[in-house]
C-alpha cells in the first residue's frame, strides 16, 4: 500500500448508478471529488447493469415519490444535453392488473392527484392497440405517455464521464477496507492506498452494511433474475409498439421492456423468489433452469408471442429496506457522512435526483427535495 495520503473535498464510495450521479453533481458544484469503485466501471456484479431501467410517473409504490420523479426527468434531460446522447426514451408505460388490485388503483390515484395524462384500456382494447398482450377479460391497463425507459448502462457512463469533465477523479478496482473519522478529516483505507476528505458519501449498494454497521439490521440483499426471450413476432415488441409495463397477476408482480440494443424482450418478476443472498459470495449468481421456467411461464400465459427461445438470463441484486422506501440520510454518528441505500428494486430511475440530493446534504446538510420519509431514524 502507498504510504502517502491524498486529500479531497469529498470521497464517494461506490460508483454505480447512485454513486456516479453523486460524483457528477458534487464535481459540477466545484468540489474536488474522488470516486472509488471496487469493480469495473460499469460492472455486472451489482444493481445497475442490464441495459435498461423503467422510468414512470404513475407511481403506485408511494405517491410521495412523484415530485421527485418530475425533477428526475428534468435532470436526465439536462444530462442528455450535456453528454450529447439520448438516455431517456419516453415510449409510454402500462400499469395493469385487476381493477381491484392495489397497484393498479394506486397508479390511477397518482395520475389523478398529480394531473398526469393517462388512458384506461380494457383487456381487449390493450390487445388491439398492443398485440403482444393476452390478459384475462377482467384486467385493466393504465397507459401513461410519460413513461419509458432509461439506457441504464449509458446513464452511468454519462455521469462518470461528465464528472471527469468537471474535474472528478474516479478509480475502479479499488476496494474500500475501512473508513474512520480523524482530527484531519475522514480517512478512507483501500486495498491500494489511503485518502482523506472533509466529507464522505457511501453509495455502496449491496455492500453498504460492510461499511456501515448500523445498517446491518435495516438492509437485506435479495437475488433478482432477468431474462431476454426471442419474440416469435418481433414487431409486437418494438419500442414503437410495446410500452414498458408493470403488471400484478396471480403469479406475482412482473415488469418488462421492449427490445432495445440487445436481442430479445426483457422482463423479470419483482422479488423473484424472495431469496436473500450475501453479495460477497458467488454461488447464487448463475441463473438456473427454475429461474428460467418461472419467467417463461409468465410470458407463455400473458405475452405468448414473446415466449420464443431464451437468449439471456442475468442476475442482479436488490438492496431492500424493511418498508421498501429509500434510505437517504447522514450517518447517525457523523453528519459529515452521507448514506444512500435501500432502494429496494425501484431506485434507478431516481439516480439523477438522488445524486443532487446527496450533493445538497454534503453541501448544506439539508435539501429542498421531499426526502423526510427516507430518514434512517424511522427504523
Amino acid at each position: 500500500m502507498a504510504n502517502s495520503t491524498t486529500k479531497h473535498d469529498v470521497i464517494v464510495i461506490g460508483v454505480g448508478g447512485m454513486g456516479s450521479a453523486a460524483t457528477y453533481h458534487l464535481s459540477k458544484q466545484g468540489y474536488d471529488v474522488l470516486g472509488l469503485e471496487q469493480f469495473d466501471i460499469p460492472h455486472s456484479k451489482g444493481s445497475s447493469h442490464g441495459v435498461t431501467r423503467i422510468i414512470r410517473k404513475a407511481y403506485f409504490e408511494d405517491l410521495g415519490y412523484v415530485p421527485l420523479l418530475d425533477h428526475a426527468y428534468d435532470l436526465w434531460k439536462d444530462l442528455e444535453e450535456e453528454y450529447g446522447q439520448q438516455l431517456l426514451f419516453e415510449k409510454g408505460s402500462i400499469a395493469a392488473g385487476r381493477a381491484e388490485s392495489e397497484d393498479y388503483k394506486n397508479a390511477l390515484l397518482a395520475c389523478e392527484q398529480y394531473d398526469l395524462p393517462y388512458e384506461i384500456l380494457s383487456s381487449a382494447e390493450l390487445s388491439e392497440r398492443y398485440p403482444a398482450w393476452n390478459l384475462p377479460d377482467d384486467y385493466k391497463a393504465l397507459f401513461q405517455p410519460d413513461g419509458g425507459y432509461l439506457d441504464s448502462d449509458r446513464c452511468l457512463i454519462a455521469h462518470v464521464q461528465q464528472a471527469q469533465e468537471h474535474g472528478a477523479t474516479i478509480k475502479a478496482r479499488e476496494k474500500v477496507i475501512d473508513w474512520r473519522s480523524t482530527s484531519k478529516g475522514i480517512k478512507v483505507e483501500t486495498n491500494k492506498s489511503e485518502y482523506t476528505a472533509d466529507r464522505l458519501v457511501i453509495t455502496a449498494g449491496a455492500w453498504i452494511s460492510d461499511l456501515v454497521n448500523e445498517l446491518q439490521s435495516t438492509t437485506s440483499v435479495e437475488r433478482q433474475v432477468l431474462t431476454w426471450l426471442q419474440p416469435t413476432e418481433p414487431e409486437n415488441f418494438d419500442p414503437s409498439n410495446f410500452p414498458v409495463f408493470t403488471i400484478t397477476v396471480d403469479e406475482g408482480q412482473f415488469y418488462g421492456f421492449p427490445e432495445y440494443k440487445v436481442p430479445g424482450f426483457k422482463f423479470g418478476k419483482h422479488h423473484h423468489e424472495e431469496e436473500l443472498v450475501d453479495p460477497n459470495e458467488e454461488n447464487w449468481r448463475e441463473p438456473t433452469l427454475a429461474d428460467e421456467q418461472t419467467l417463461r411461464n409468465f410470458a407463455e400465459r400473458y405475452l405468448p408471442t414473446g415466449a420464443g427461445s431464451t437468449l439471456a438470463l442475468r442476475t442482479c441484486m436488490y438492496t431492500n429496506s424493511p418498508d421498501e422506501n429509500f434510505i437517504i440520510d447522514t450517518h447517525p454518528d457523523n453528519d459529515d457522512v452521507v448514506i444512500a441505500t435501500g432502494f429496494s428494486g425501484h431506485g434507478y430511475k431516481f439516480c439523477s435526483v438522488v445524486g443532487e440530493v446527496i450533493a445538497d446534504l454534503v453541501d448544506t446538510k439539508k435539501t429542498e427535495h421531499p426526502i423526510g420519509q427516507f430518514s434512517n431514524s424511522r427504523f
